[in-house]
């Protein structure tokens, strides 16, 4: 089979390609393009479309589940710069990491004498908290997640460090200030008990999530409980882990009681909220036979 390759935005053609066998998926396709016609991008960076303004289709597609033939035309926009899922994943979490500890073991240099006043004890918590997480992202990053992409437009790098370094910023200064006056222990201790309950239910939904994915593989299934009770959540929700990673953050701002905390618990729930449900309608419809009663992120509202 052969096809023409274009240029999505010029629709001037590169050339053709021939593959041997309908079975080819989109991914395999990208490499060979790139292979024969060297003036494309390189297949990272490469966005086939069967349109010139059309969405991009799958990598797992197949050219016969897309119904194209000897001839056809297969279109590229070019996404631009390329950087590693896991790079960014690294960078956006380190970050955060050393900005706090900044603040935390280094007060002087942020309130000047004022920081010589004794430091309340659930400052102290809070710092613990935030490094806890933020390690754990290190190492799920390193050790756990499994990407459907190798790489991301690079702007995402400058994009989600902003996000998670400034917010960093703004939370550390305000729990961490000489003049921050803590909440009472019993609003404290119930609230760090939440925390740790919702860090670990995160890294429960992780591990399950890697592990309906077997290692080199792109296998998508629908995401079931395993033997772990913390799992369970998969029943009600499509996307558990994003359900408590909100409940972790709401915890941390009830401990801390500051306000730009809850800042950026609500923002984080904003944009996980419009992932989830975006996973959920594309699960829905991928898979027919896909738990109705599950919801995208909030059991049994949204």
């Amino acid at each position: 089979m052969e096809l023409e390759i274009v240029n999505a935005k010029s629709s001037k053609p590169y050339g053709k390609v021939t593959v041997s066998s309908p079975s080819t998926t989109i991914s395999d396709l990208r490499v060979l393009i790139h292979k024969n016609l060297k003036q494309t991008p390189d297949a990272n960076r490469q966005s086939l479309r069967l349109d010139s303004r059309g969405k991009s289709v799958k990598d797992s597609d197949t050219l016969q589940s897309l119904s194209l033939s000897n001839g056809d035309k297969v279109y590229i926009k070019d996404l631009g710069p390329q950087i590693g899922w896991k790079t960014v994943f690294l960078a956006e979490y380190a970050g955060p990491l050393i900005v706090y500890l900044l603040f935390y073991f280094r007060p002087e240099l942020i309130y000047g004498q004022a920081a010589s006043k004794p430091i309340s004890l659930t400052t102290h918590i809070a710092a613990g908290c935030y490094t806890v997480h933020y390690v754990k992202r290190l190492l799920e990053t390193i050790f756990v997640h499994r990407f459907s992409h190798a790489t991301m437009p690079l702007r995402n790098l400058f994009k989600n460090c902003s996000y998670y370094w400034g917010f960093t910023a703004y939370v550390s200064y305000h729990v961490n200030h000489p003049l921050y006056t803590s909440p009472c222990l019993c609003t404290v201790m119930p609230a760090l008990m939440s925390f740790i309950f919702c860090e670990l239910g995160n890294f429960s939904i992780h591990v399950a999530l890697r592990n309906l994915r077997p290692p080199g593989t792109k296998v998508r299934r629908i995401p079931e409980p395993d033997t772990n009770p913390l799992t369970k959540l998969f029943n009600l929700v499509s996307c558990p882990n994003y359900t408590f990673e909100i409940g972790a953050w709401l915890s941390f701002s009830v401990m801390t009681c500051c306000l730009a905390a809850y800042l950026f618990a609500f923002a984080g729930a904003f944009q996980m909220t419009i992932w989830a449900l975006a996973k959920h309608r594309n699960y829905k419809k991928e898979f027919k036979d896909y738990p109705r009663q599950r919801r995208s992120i909030f059991p049994y509202v949204l």
